[in-house]
């Protein structure tokens, strides 16, 4: 049997807030984790399903419909509508009128990530998105996720168009796509071991277990584990 780790093992997760898969992976990973008994931390970098996005984002209908047609859009909000069902998610596709540019939203997270508050503040994003239907360009809605996060509202509203950021988030990226990351989810357990796509909770459950007695292992100086390696997965939606 697996002892529970003292402390929660970091995950990094490569995200972005209007990614479904995201946010249907990162809940199957906190099941996996509660059902295996071992904590984990959460912590969340930047990758822009679509770079090219206007600032202001465009009609959702349209940009869908021009991009995979409007019959397979319907059956993929369809199959996201029946997963997320399955982990507690409400998605509500058909309140959404907008695809907005992510790039503020991802500005706003690398700060909070410096405040400790980026689990809190992504898992905010995912919801007012996905089952409220708000505009992630709008500053009121970016502004009321902070909030919702525990963040201060002036430090907030500065971090959005806080250059600095934005560089940052920038080089983010960059260094996400030079170490092969092409779609998200994607996740990094303890800064070693790779799992891409929104897995099923079974395994996030086994390879936590496996994880967590590897690096028993090794902190009791019995020498080094064998890690899980990479597994492919649903990529980006």
């Amino acid at each position: 049997m697996t002892e529970t780790p003292a402390t929660p093992i970091p995950v990094t997760v490569v995200s972005d807030p209007i990614c479904p898969w995201c946010w249907l992976g990162a809940a199957r990973l906190r099941r996996g984790a509660a059902e295996a008994g071992i904590p984990v931390a959460l912590t969340w970098r930047p990758f822009e399903l679509n770079p090219g996005m206007p600032p202001e984002g465009m009609d959702r209908a349209a940009y869908r419909a021009a991009k995979m047609g409007a019959a397979r859009s319907d059956a993929l909000d369809a199959e996201m509508t029946r997963l997320g069902a399955e982990e507690g998610l409400d998605y509500r596709f058909a309140a959404q009128t907008r695809t907005p540019s992510t790039r503020r939203a991802h500005a706003l997270l690398a700060f909070a990530a410096a405040q400790g508050r980026d689990d809190a503040l992504a898992e905010a994003l995912f919801r007012a998105y996905f089952a409220n239907g708000a505009d992630l360009t709008d500053d009121a809605v970016l502004l009321a996720c902070a909030a919702d996060a525990g963040l201060d509202p002036a430090h907030a509203r500065a971090a959005l168009d806080d250059a600095a950021l934005a560089d940052l988030v920038a080089r983010e990226e960059e260094r996400a796509r030079a170490l092969g990351v092409t779609g998200v989810p994607f996740f990094v357990v303890a800064d070693r071991w790779a799992i891409a796509g929104a897995q099923p909770a079974e395994l996030w459950r086994a390879a936590l277990a496996e994880i967590a007695a590897t690096r028993a292992t090794e902190e009791a100086g019995q020498g080094p584990g064998q890690g899980t390696g990479q597994a492919s997965g649903d990529g980006a939606a």
